[in-house]
């Protein structure tokens, strides 16, 4: 496994893009809108990972109810696996909860996968599977 990238939940996209591009000088990748998790993001390349900015679509997506309860900050961290059915396996083997759907699509048509911040020591973690190589 490797960090793929830290979700930061904000009110908004793009006075966030603004700052990180203004005042920290990373560039963001173009948005895009998942309705399925109603949320729209832009990944910054940092080094070897990323840091992703969701933007709740409408008020009652679970970016918007972690804004309200939370406000603004990291909302998850992501880990890339090769296998994704292997690691939630794994994970589930040993009592971890997998947060329903199972699997779904996020960013970029990949394989996704939440783990319920009760297993994970109060964090969120979602495991993304990493296109494998011929």
């Amino acid at each position: 496994m490797i960090l793929d990238h830290l979700g930061i939940a904000v009110r908004s996209l793009d006075e966030a893009l603004r700052f990180y591009r203004d005042s920290l000088g990373l560039h963001a990748s173009a948005t895009e809108e998942i309705p399925g998790e109603g949320v729209r993001i832009a990944f910054l390349p940092v080094g070897e990972s990323r840091l992703e900015l969701l933007e709740p679509l409408s008020r009652d997506s679970s970016i918007a109810r972690f804004l309200d309860k939370k406000g603004e900050g990291i909302h998850h961290v992501c880990l890339a696996v090769t296998d994704l059915e292997a690691a939630l396996a794994s994970v589930e083997l040993r009592g971890a909860q997998i947060i329903s759907p199972r699997v779904r699509t996020g960013a970029g048509g990949r394989r996704v996968a939440f783990i319920h911040p009760r297993s994970a020591g109060g964090v969120l973690l979602e495991l993304v599977e990493r296109p494998r190589r011929s």
